[in-house]
């Protein structure tokens, strides 16, 4: 019963299913999905029509030009949708087609160029009903390829087109299985999606962040990022030669010292990488292993932390990252501008820790150079001892000995810098203090975090709290 069907299979049942009909529209480097529904058999129940608009002008003929002419693009992608269905109603009566769902599955990509020098990229979606009285359904997803030859990128395509059609139908009440399943056939090292967007009445209770979550969690991509307004964002859009500062926490929940180190840290940034607000994307990163701190992810807790975040208007990160350089990193695929990142002492004390790195080849030297790239900066916040009062920054921050040198070399070319204009009576704000206090209804802990966010923890119970129950008394 749990064995996976190959692409062969999915298609066959799908074709085989005579209320299941629609067309196929695929432009570019992608052209390979119908061909597994004309090859497993009974395809003229299914296929209305396939079509390969792969010149620019015929596909503008048909679609409309794009703004900058990118045609593999998220907006391209939704217009093939959204017009070929309309074709379908268009030209078929539904009372000569009584109980036929229709559906538009496209896609619009590039595979690896001729130099090898980009691997390619695109985006695949499908748009379908799951009653023909109901509205459209859709979902959609960007993909990076990885293999390095263009004829396995676009059979990979082709598996992976047959799993969203399939999925569509068959998954619906279950989007997880249905993530899981755009895997069947194809390895998780061969194609990467690293954005996905359900929406539509078979979705209405589908948070799309909490899809974005299964993505990292699977091990399908390493990073996703949604807006305050809780939209998944293709990070390629949001990161594109773009200046980048970003704050690293638990957020558990947010308090007045990650809003004191974020505030005074980009302000140092803007200044020290002469840039603006308007070309600076600024990320808040929890990591997947943060999560999973306690065990398992609670996907409640996940929201909570999310859903403070966006009511402060910030954008966030959910990687798997857990060294600084990975992240460092993953930001120069993108951009060749400016990158700072805010962190606390004992951060800063992990990226000097040498065990940390006992997987790289080059070790802590390796990580360094990927971390401190591109004049990337450090901001960071000072540390108040609890028990000498004294406050720690790069100053008298103390490295094991073999690292001294090394230290004192970002020190002195200010690739570490501290963070001056912090508030000193914010050094003894601890997060777990707050949950504690939140949790036991402890006065006290409202004034340590960001105005409004109190008031949104008691509202919806967030992070443990609960209400109390005043008992009235009977003489």
């Amino acid at each position: 019963m749990n064995q996976k069907l190959t692409p062969k299979q999915k298609a066959l049942a799908i074709n085989l299913d005579q209320n299941i009909y629609g067309t196929f529209a695929e432009i570019g480097a992608g052209q390979e999905t119908v061909r597994h529904f004309f090859r497993a058999g009974g395809a003229s129940q299914t296929i209305a029509k396939a079509m390969s608009a792969y010149d620019k002008e015929f596909s503008n003929a048909i679609y409309g030009k794009e703004f900058k002419n990118r045609y593999v693009s998220q907006n391209r992608l939704r217009k093939m949708l959204r017009y070929e269905v309309s074709l379908i109603e268009e030209r078929l009566s539904r009372e000569a087609t009584p109980g036929r769902k229709f559906f538009s599955y496209a896609n619009t990509v590039t595979t690896i160029n001729f130099d090898k020098t980009m691997l390619g990229h695109g985006w695949v979606g499908i748009r379908f009903q799951l009653d023909e009285h109901e509205d459209y359904n859709e979902i959609v997803l960007h993909v990076k390829f990885k293999e390095n030859d263009a004829t396995l990128q676009q059979e990979t395509l082709g598996s992976l087109g047959v799993n969203l059609i399939y999925g569509a139908f068959h998954y619906s009440d279950n989007p997880r299985k249905l993530i899981e399943s755009l895997y069947d056939d194809v390895a998780i090292d061969n194609i990467e999606i690293d954005m996905i967007d359900f929406n539509g009445p078979a979705f209405c209770y589908v948070d799309n962040r909490l899809m974005s979550l299964q993505l990292v969690k699977n091990g399908m991509t390493d990073a996703v990022i949604f807006n305050p307004q809780g939209n998944n964002m293709l990070p390629a859009d949001i990161l594109y030669k773009k200046n980048i500062f970003a704050v690293r926490g638990s957020f558990r929940p947010v308090t007045l010292v990650n809003i004191d180190m974020f505030e005074n840290g980009l302000e140092m940034f803007l200044k020290d990488a002469e840039c603006e607000v308007e070309n600076t994307e600024v990320l808040f990163e929890i990591t997947i292993s943060n999560l999973r701190a306690s065990g398992d992810i609670d996907e409640r807790d996940f929201l909570d932390r999310v859903d403070v975040l966006a009511k402060l208007g910030y954008t966030v990160i959910i990687s798997n990252f857990s060294e600084y350089y990975r992240l460092i990193d993953y930001f120069a695929h993108y951009t060749s501008q400016k990158i700072g990142v805010a962190m606390g002492v004992n951060n800063l004390l992990m990226v000097f820790d040498e065990s940390y790195y006992k997987n790289l080849s080059g070790g802590i030297l390796e990580a360094f150079g990927k971390f401190f790239r591109q004049d990337m900066r450090v901001y960071l916040y000072p540390y108040k001892d609890p028990v000498t009062h004294q406050f720690l920054t790069s100053e008298n921050l103390k490295v094991s000995d073999n690292l001294k040198e090394l230290y004192k070399y970002f020190k002195l070319n200010k690739r570490i810098l501290d963070i001056k204009n912090y508030n000193p009576k914010h050094a003894e704000i601890y997060s777990r203090d707050i949950l504690n206090k939140i949790a036991t209804h402890e006065k006290g802990w409202e004034n340590q975090i960001p105005k409004g966010v109190a008031e949104m923890i008691k509202e919806r119970g967030m992070f443990g709290y609960k209400e109390e129950v005043k008992l009235k008394e009977f003489t």
